[in-house]
């Protein structure tokens, strides 16, 4: 598989989920994520859609679930579409707060951290944060696909929009 082949015109996800990153102050709250999917990497807190729940409705329960804070008014900000090579796919959206309330906690999830804004330890991420966090840094929605063989990204396509779609795509 390669990316060209992937017929991302049809392309189904096999599951929906969903990253919310809390900004303020110069701030990013991140996670060091500690099982499942991405399992000692770097990331935003977030996880899979339950049936009947909205993607925003996911975004705010896994946040409370995995470190204990309620994000406040978070916006939708992108979408990732990630094709693996062992044929699992996730859709996933990209949610943004500039707040929360209550103080972040360590959960059997997740060790949430404050990092300053231009020291994210893309390093420590999936590869794929480096070309879109930015744009969520600066409020630019974006639709995004990639292609990976478990850690390694074998293509990405990214396409900056003007504005979030009116509805979420879940």
């Amino acid at each position: 598989m390669t990316y060209t082949t992937v017929d991302w015109d049809h392309w189904q996800p096999t599951e929906r989920a969903t990253l919310l990153f809390v900004i303020r102050d110069g701030q990013v709250l991140l996670i060091h994520k500690k099982r499942g999917l991405g399992a000692g990497k770097v990331n935003g807190p977030g996880g899979r859609l339950d049936p009947g729940e909205t993607s925003r409705q996911c975004a705010i329960r896994e946040v409370q679930e995995e470190i204990g804070v309620t994000p406040v008014d978070p916006r939708l900000c992108g979408e990732l579409k990630f094709q693996f090579t062992n044929g699992h796919s996730i859709h996933g959206l990209i949610y943004r707060a500039d707040n929360c309330e209550g103080q972040p906690i360590e959960t059997d999830e997740a060790i949430p951290f404050w990092c300053p804004l231009d020291e994210v330890p893309y390093g420590r991420m999936w590869i794929d944060d480096r070309i879109w966090f930015p744009l969520l840094v600066q409020e630019q929605y974006f639709s995004s696909r990639y292609l990976f063989d478990d850690d390694l990204m074998l293509g990405c396509e990214l396409f900056p929009q003007s504005a979030p779609p009116t509805t979420p795509p879940f």
